[in-house]
């Protein structure tokens, strides 16, 4: 492992955070307008199916993942997903149908499935200990400004331009992404290391879910439907209150993510994960109900931003917890067990937010709500006897 000193800002660090930028900018620009095209292919009951078939991929695809990083290293996993984007980029102007449409959703769920995997792994064994959560939130701060600009570039090259030249911009950035990781230095240790043979596809039990991280996965998971209810659903609550970039909620949330995300981490570091992450329900808790009742384009800007805050603490302090929780030589397989979780949140609360919304704008507070109750246990959970017992301040 490189961790040698006391700062987290190497040029490796820096290096991962620029590429994990452009990554997320890559699949997001193309989340507020995949709902109208879908229903311009004639799929418009099959909304919720954009993001769930994606996440349910990224969530299959986690134990491979955990199992490769932490075998044949983190730089080619994080390569793998940043080419998964790169290629379906160029496909989605071939389809014209609803069925292909969603099969390739499907396939590029694979991107999120490896690349964020190996980029956690690969910051745990490049940062100190006690100054884990800053950096998880400075790299979360940088994946965020691609997840900001993104969804807002991407509804502007689609107004300006076509869907298609969207598509092409988006593979590109997912260049730029393979380009930056192309020249990184592999972190996963030369005794630990092997050569990628079939077999190293091959998984067994313990390859599925690690027992040691429970209590981080099951936040996750109750915390993810949120997730999956905004992205299936605000490019329409957009549209309701009068706003022709459907990616403004997406701006907003992030913007107000930026910087809590390194305070948060900051914060967690010397006060401990569980505090903090409560801060983080409470917030995801209000954001939902606002959202459920934005009806002018105020209410929605301050459940954007509640959300913001939610993820900004969220997202960054759980990434932190499950690597304090697991054994070091098997990170690879603990954050693949916390992105499954959050990859089913995330899938499940986008497929039933979709069956409760059914295009009907009157029935989408009830989706928010039903999601922000999910919440509420992630929150009760965080008090729960078992959680009060875990030794230390993590």
């Amino acid at each position: 492992m490189e961790q040698q000193s006391n700062s987290i800002f190497s040029l490796q660090y820096w290096l991962l955070c620029i590429s994990s930028l452009v990554f997320f900018a890559s699949f997001n620009m193309l989340i507020p307008e995949l709902p109208d095209y879908l229903s311009k292919l004639g799929g418009a009951e099959s909304k919720g199916l954009i993001i769930s078939l994606f996440t349910l991929t990224a969530g299959l695809s986690r134990p491979f993942s955990g199992r490769l990083t932490d075998r044949i290293g983190r730089v080619p996993v994080m390569a793998f997903g940043s080419l998964v984007c790169f290629v379906c980029g160029f496909f989605y102007p071939l389809v014209t149908t609803v069925f292909p449409f969603l099969m390739l959703r499907l396939v590029h769920g694979f991107s999120t499935g490896f690349k964020p995997t190996g980029t956690a792994a690969y910051i745990a064994d490049i940062v100190p200990v006690n100054r884990r959560g800053e950096a998880m939130g400075m790299h979360g701060l940088m994946s965020s400004f691609g997840m900001a600009f993104g969804p807002a570039l991407g509804s502007w090259i689609a107004d300006t331009f076509s869907m298609n030249v969207l598509f092409y911009v988006s593979s590109m950035f997912a260049l730029i992404s393979i380009a930056i990781l192309y020249n990184m230095k592999e972190t996963l240790p030369k005794e630990q290391k092997e050569k990628f043979t079939l077999s190293s596809l091959k998984i067994n039990q313990n390859d599925v879910f690690d027992i040691m991280v429970l209590p981080a996965a099951i936040v996750m998971f109750l915390t993810a439907f949120s997730f999956g209810a905004v992205a299936t659903l605000s490019p329409d609550l957009s549209k309701s209150i009068g706003l022709h970039n459907k990616g403004f909620y997406f701006l907003i949330y992030t913007l107000a993510s930026l910087f809590i995300r390194l305070l948060a981490g900051k914060v967690s570091d010397k006060n401990g994960r569980i505090p903090v992450l409560r801060w983080g329900c409470f917030a995801l808790i209000i954001s939902m109900g606002f959202t459920a009742f934005a009806n002018n384009v105020y209410l929605f800007v301050i459940a954007a931003i509640f959300f913001g805050i939610a993820q900004g603490v969220l997202s960054p302090i759980l990434q932190a917890w499950t690597i304090d929780l697991c054994d070091e030589n098997n990170r690879g397989r603990a954050l693949a067990t916390m992105y499954i979780c959050m990859e089913a949140g995330i899938g499940l609360g986008a497929f039933l937010s979709a069956e409760i919304y059914q295009n009907s704008i009157s029935r989408m507070p009830y989706a928010f709500l039903i999601m922000g109750g999910l919440a509420v246990l992630g929150f009760a959970y965080l008090f729960s006897g078992k959680v009060r017992r875990m030794k230390a301040a993590f």
